[in-house]
């Protein structure tokens, strides 16, 4: 995605630009991939534990819809579910439904802290409605002010409120130990304080108390107090593989500290591949190994669920119900009609495997026979599907699908105000190229200039030769598969002019197609600044007779040819950038855009000691110096080449 996309869909995801709706990244109850059957049968095993303990593992890549069938669940359970918690009746028990996000509080507070509260205070809301249970429940709040405390300020922190030696902490206390951050202690003794006498009437002053037996008689009080009111909790915790290690790891102790309680049910949804690797961070060192680190995490989850990955049925109804949803809120499409296509959708998607397939008539049926706009969608929808269901960068991962859409319509929305005419559909197969071999994809846009009037003689043979499955398909395209397919979906590019369609797909560094385009000198130049791995003279000559602009354009070319081969090591990787700024100072602004693209994780000292004397490349490196990914060589190779 290019930078001016990538700025506006994090800008405003749930705003209408100009008109046209985007689809937002938020997770969603709405099912267009029929997770709900899913959802269901997840919500059935915690109705049928009979109060039994139970803990359910959702696991799934990134994007691929673990938030979204959390949501499900929870709806399952208590249709008027919320962002937060609520209660639901049924015959034969009610539900406290909590979510937490340990996502939320990273920085902030410490997940164990805030997962004992949250569920502290969802379980005192439930008790008010009981007068007679209300001191119950503040004595368990008591108790979870003691834990948290205990957690934030350690056995310390409890002996000075309570005046009793914890476990060994006396012996700590007497030996001076300054192990603990007195701040924090403070900060833990006002918590607890908010709720008065909250160390009271948990301890007996008059014996000492060990931390154990608290946390075991803290979930002796909470079982008791369900049972009383009534009640099952179940707590949903989402987001956990967004968190770093450290937090991940706490939110798992929490759970642990709850889990197996009669009358409880978790539901944990986390990428299983992350969770494996906290555990690595966490126990560094010790030599774990991998089954010990898949253990981990199994022990506490009983059920394990993963996220069906869509197959190409449910690529292609998502896809379409993507595009009904983006024309039901911009008012082209009624609300009954809308509303239909889904319950279609997820009746058709029951029975595929009865041999019902989601094929282009079916699509077409659920829209008004008329509307040639969305009967064309349709057919996108229909071609695009097989393709992002398996191009390896997509595999019909729907936050993918969904920010593929988005760029394909914000290109769109963009055409208009530059009075430029284009084919929603042809924006649609040029970004499928870039998203998904963007190697290729450079190498047409390099072929494309004014002198051709933005025409591909190379692309349209390729079309024309990918219609034989025998005919062999010259470079760049060669005989990749997803290239074939590409070649031969709708509308066939090889006789359309491209330079709209790269315009509007353009970055801040190439593709300045029109009147100011790479003549002969130019071309010789970005010709031989590709090919050159070290200065000499004759390049030096070739970038003044090119003159500035020529070889402004020449110098954003020949970095965009060595895209694909780039690692960010080695000092010939910018000898373009700085051979042409050692000339031309005007070039300087764009070559400083140019390197900042960097994946700063990847660079190596070569590449900061050939840009250290380069007056336009002082703020990247200074950006550089202070991004924490930046491996501590760079920084130090920075921090020399100053000193010099």
């Amino acid at each position: 995605m290019n930078l001016p996309d990538a700025v506006r869909l994090r800008c405003a995801p749930n705003k209408k630009i100009k008109g046209h709706a985007m689809w937002h990244d938020n997770e969603t109850t709405v099912d267009y991939v029929n997770f709900r059957l899913v959802a269901k049968a997840c919500a059935e095993l915690i109705r049928d534990t009979g109060g039994e303990p139970i803990s359910i593992g959702i696991s799934g890549g990134w994007g691929i819809g673990k938030s979204s069938l959390v949501r499900m669940v929870a709806s399952e359970l208590s249709p008027d579910q919320g962002a937060g918690k609520s209660a639901v009746s049924t015959e034969a028990s009610k539900y406290i439904v909590v979510t937490f996000n340990p996502w939320l509080y990273q920085g902030f507070e410490d997940a164990r802290t805030a997962l004992l509260q949250t569920v502290g205070d969802a379980v005192l809301e439930e008790a008010q409605k009981d007068t007679g249970l209300v001191d119950k429940a503040k004595s368990l709040v008591k108790r979870i002010n003691f834990l948290r405390l205990a957690q934030l300020g350690g056995e310390v922190a409890a002996t000075l409120i309570t005046g009793v030696p914890v476990g060994l902490i006396g012996k700590v206390v007497e030996a001076g130990s300054e192990a603990w951050n007195k701040e924090s202690i403070k900060e833990g003794i006002a918590a607890a304080q908010e709720v008065p006498g909250a160390a009271k009437g948990i301890l007996d002053e008059a014996k000492p108390m060990s931390l154990p037996k608290e946390i075991q008689s803290f979930r002796e009080a909470l079982e008791d107090l369900f049972e009383e009111l009534g009640i099952t909790l179940v707590v949903f915790v989402d987001d956990l593989d967004r968190c770093l290690p450290k937090t991940a790891i706490a939110t798992l102790e929490a759970i642990r500290l709850l889990l197996f309680l009669r009358r409880s049910a978790f539901v944990i949804a986390a990428d299983d591949v992350f969770i494996r690797g906290a555990v690595r961070v966490h126990f560094a060192g010790t030599g774990l190994d991998d089954d010990v680190a898949t253990n981990y995490f199994d022990k506490l989850i009983q059920v394990p669920l993963r996220v069906p990955r869509l197959g190409p049925n449910e690529t292609k109804a998502y896809t379409a119900l993507l595009f009904l949803e983006r024309a039901h809120r911009s008012g082209q499409l009624d609300t009954e009609i809308f509303a239909a296509a889904k319950t279609s959708v997820e009746a058709r998607l029951r029975e595929t495997w009865t041999g019902k397939a989601v094929d282009l008539a079916f699509l077409e049926s659920l829209v008004p026979q008329g509307n040639a706009e969305l009967l064309g969608l349709m057919g996108l929808a229909e071609r695009l599907a097989p393709l992002l269901f398996s191009a390896s960068t997509v595999q019909a991962n729907p936050r993918l699908i969904k920010r593929f859409l988005n760029t394909v319509f914000l290109r769109k929305t963009l055409a208009k105000p530059q009075n430029i005419d284009v084919d929603v559909q042809a924006l649609a197969k040029w970004h499928l190229l870039e998203r998904c071999d963007e190697a290729t994809a450079n190498a047409l846009a390099e072929k494309v200039s004014a002198e051709s009037e933005g025409r591909i003689s190379l692309l349209r043979d390729a079309e024309e030769a990918a219609k034989d499955q025998e005919a062999k398909i010259q470079l760049p395209f060669g005989d990749k598969p997803f290239l074939r397919e590409w070649l031969l979906l709708e509308p066939l590019l090889g006789d359309m002019d491209l330079r709209p369609i790269l315009h509007l797909s353009r970055d801040s560094t190439v593709r300045d197609f029109g009147a100011d385009d790479l003549n002969s000198a130019g071309k010789a130049l970005r010709d031989a600044l590709i090919s050159a791995r070290t200065s000499n003279d004759a390049l030096k000559q070739q970038i003044r007779e090119a003159g500035d602009v020529q070889s402004g354009l020449a110098m954003a070319r020949s970095w965009e040819a060595r895209r694909s081969s780039r690692t960010w090591q080695k000092a010939e990787e910018v000898l373009m950038l700085v051979e042409v700024c050692r000339i031309h100072s005007s070039a300087g602004p764009r070559a400083a855009a140019l390197v900042s693209q960097a994946p700063v994780a990847q660079l190596a000292p070569g590449l900061v000691s050939a840009l250290a004397s380069c007056e336009w490349a002082r703020e990247v490196l200074t950006k550089w110096e202070s991004d924490e990914q930046t491996p501590q060589s760079v920084k130090r190779a920075i921090t020399s080449a100053r000193k010099q």
